[in-house]
């Protein structure tokens, strides 16, 4: 019950008992007022949210952290009543979300939209709604509200830098055997043909199969005997910390003057997760079969494969990932070693300092495989320990690896020669 009902209520019931004891027709008059009051004010609200209609659309369902994001409301008048006022609440979940506007005098038969338009924030799955309604009578007696649900999900990619250099594997020595893995990526290892499926490309067509056999048959390949690249993100609940920060308020006419460059948050995991799909975009643009491996409530495993399908399953999964594993990095890469072919390229990506990190090193370059740590120094981020001894150590074992710092420019940290090592 609003304050002005509660109001209106008591006058009322004062307005009965003065007329009942004294019998003055000022005070029937008065009853019939308020009471007249309460009455239109319950017409108008019933009919406050009737022949409404709430869409919501926006241009692209992915973006990527860093970006803005511009989502499109509207108001749809259906009935022939005009509103004096809608409000219109945006229960998104979406960090710094813009949404929510109060409409002002809404003909019949119209419409209004607006734009609202959020700076990513934070990487994951949020669903745009639900989209509350509300309006009510002239009085304010009787508020409404209609719940509008959800039809859409944004999906944020964490944010990615351009990478000029990194250790890049080296191919096996031409003539080498093939790994017997199909793949849906072209090769020069065709491994036979079969039947046509829905989606395949018709460039992939065996003509003379085809003829032979009556049906349409299509060539299928396997990988090329190349080194392949495998990304281990560290997200053990243990190691990640992260430093107090307060997020920039975002000022909507900067999408047309920028003032203000936005940075990630001072979090390891953050950290880890932009360097993880960084490498994952340069290893694939030089055509690179790349997989991911993290260990959240879940061992996560992508398997390694190449091109544009490739990078945005490994962005989908990366947008998902959490601090939330229990198992450390060193326990994941150590069971996970004996399935990788011999050459690929290990890149491993962690704040810990436990000298579990160089001994795990030093056990894929005894199974063949090629390491490649990039050290996130936790005392820049508010942690306790820092890096720097771990980094000694894998010197010693001429292991590439660098450290990256809070606030430190990824491009230059991760694409300048700021390896100790090279192999």
């Amino acid at each position: 019950m609003t304050f002005s009902l509660r109001v209106i209520l008591i006058l009322l019931a004062l307005s009965l008992a003065a007329a009942a004891i004294s019998g003055d027709v000022l005070y029937f008059r008065l009853s019939y007022v308020w009471g007249g009051v309460l009455l239109v004010g319950f017409i108008m609200s019933r009919l406050a949210l009737r022949g409404l209609e709430m869409h919501r659309t926006a241009r692209f369902l992915r973006s990527q952290v860093g970006q803005i994001f511009e989502e499109r409301f509207e108001l749809q008048n259906k009935s022939r009543l005009p509103r004096l006022w809608v409000e219109v609440r945006d229960d998104s979940t979406l960090p710094g979300s813009r949404g929510s506007h109060v409409l002002t005098l809404v003909g019949g038969r119209e419409s209004r939209t607006y734009l609202a338009r959020t700076r990513l924030s934070q990487r994951g799955v949020f669903p745009l709604g639900p989209t509350r309604l509300g309006a009510g009578d002239l009085f304010g007696l009787f508020p409404v509200h209609r719940t509008v649900e959800n039809q859409d999900a944004l999906l944020v990619f964490p944010m990615m830098f351009e990478v000029q250099s990194f250790p890049n594997p080296p191919g096996l020595l031409p003539g080498g055997e093939a790994l017997r893995r199909r793949t849906t990526q072209i090769t020069s290892n065709a491994a036979g043909v079969r039947e046509y499926e829905p989606g395949d490309p018709l460039n992939r067509i065996h003509w003379v199969s085809t003829a032979r056999r009556n049906r349409i048959m299509v060539k299928e390949f396997e990988l090329d005997p190349l080194a392949e690249v495998w990304v281990f993100l560290d997200t053990a609940r243990s190691v990640h910390v992260t430093a107090p920060h307060r997020a920039p308020e975002f000022d909507p006419q900067e999408v047309w003057r920028p003032r203000t460059k936005f940075t990630l948050p001072p979090s390891t995991l953050e950290y880890g997760v932009t360097i993880a799909a960084s490498l994952a975009r340069y290893y694939i643009q030089r055509g690179r079969a790349v997989g991911l491996v993290y260990s959240g409530h879940t061992l996560q495993v992508l398997p390694s494969d190449r091109g544009g399908r490739q990078l945005g399953k490994i962005l989908e999964a990366l947008a998902l990932a959490q601090a939330d594993g229990v198992i450390p990095l060193q326990g994941v890469a150590e069971a996970q070693a004996r399935h990788l072919p011999r050459g690929s390229t290990v890149v491993m990506i962690t704040p810990s300092t436990a000298e579990a990190v160089y001994h795990t090193a030093d056990l894929l370059m005894r199974r063949g495989l090629r390491p490649v740590v990039t050290l996130l120094d936790a005392v820049s981020f508010g942690g306790h320990f820092s890096s720097d001894t771990i980094a000694a150590s894998l010197a010693a074992l001429r292991v590439p690896h660098c450290q990256v710092r809070n606030k430190d420019d990824l491009t230059a940290v991760l694409s300048n020669t700021l390896f100790s090592v090279q192999q």
